[in-house]
């Protein structure tokens, strides 16, 4: 049986209001930032200190151990050093089991570390139940906390991850992230247009129907670390500049 491929949806008008200035997302925030984050500069011979703040897919969950994540994938590839941090059903707003939103596993375990290189926030799974404008607060709140923490570290935000066919809502959330990045002028990237099931889907999909397998992360980890090398954000001299140009085109899918 074939799977459901999965459509692109156009921002909610509140996203596009938000957006109505400045229609480009990706090229927007990198211009609005590029100055500020082209400063922190990785020392000859030194890898980039890399942290990720997320949910359980960041952390790991079922048999994927942390080690294993996107996350880690992503800075094997690329050659950083990784600091993760987060926790299994947490969000911008949601706290999952372990009682806490991203912005309170920030303070908790990383604020007090030395300034990274750059810092990965990659979420909203877990926030689809929350409005979209409590979402975006949260995490123009957080941008802020570490920007005051950290000014010269670079921020990437990473939208929901889906692996298989995405409700509504989520999107909604995603919408909410991606307003908040062009606000604050982040990077924005976008993993729920792609699409992650092809063939067995008990090669990318565990059988709790959420989280990737080993599989899945390795193609979560493929996905980002070329993403991050094309938009320049890799900590690699050889990388392009950051693009200007839209990942996506705002309105233009169907719902």
């Amino acid at each position: 049986m074939r799977e459901p491929r999965k459509v692109r949806r156009p921002l909610t008008a509140s996203a596009a209001a938000v957006l109505a200035i400045c229609p480009l997302i990706t090229g927007c925030a990198d211009a609005v930032s590029h100055a500020a984050q082209s400063s922190a500069v990785v020392p000859e011979g030194r890898p980039p200190v890399v942290m990720f703040l997320g949910d359980s897919f960041t952390v790991g969950s079922g048999p994927v151990a942390e080690w294993d994540t996107y996350a880690a994938g992503t800075a094997r590839a690329l050659g950083w050093q990784l600091i993760t941090a987060g926790g299994a059903g947490t969000g911008y707003v949601a706290r999952g089991r372990v009682g806490r939103t991203f912005e309170q596993s920030f303070a908790r375990q990383l604020a007090w570390r030395p300034t990274p290189d750059l810092i990965v926030v990659s979420g909203g799974h877990n926030d689809r139940r929350a409005r979209p404008s409590t979402v975006r607060e949260a995490v123009l709140r957080l941008v802020g906390e570490v920007r005051e923490r950290w000014p010269l570290a670079k921020i990437v935000l990473v939208g929901p991850i889906w692996i298989d066919t995405a409700p509504q809502a989520a999107y909604r959330t995603r919408d909410a992230i991606a307003g908040a990045a062009w606000l604050a002028g982040v990077p924005f990237l976008d993993p729920l247009p792609q699409q992650w099931i092809k063939g067995d889907r008990s090669r990318v999909l565990l059988s709790d129907g959420v989280h990737p397998t080993l599989y899945g992360h390795l193609r979560l980890a493929h996905w980002l670390a070329g993403t991050l090398r094309a938009r320049g954000l890799a900590g690699d001299s050889a990388a392009p500049s950051a693009l200007t140009g839209p990942e996506w085109s705002w309105g233009s899918h169907s719902s």
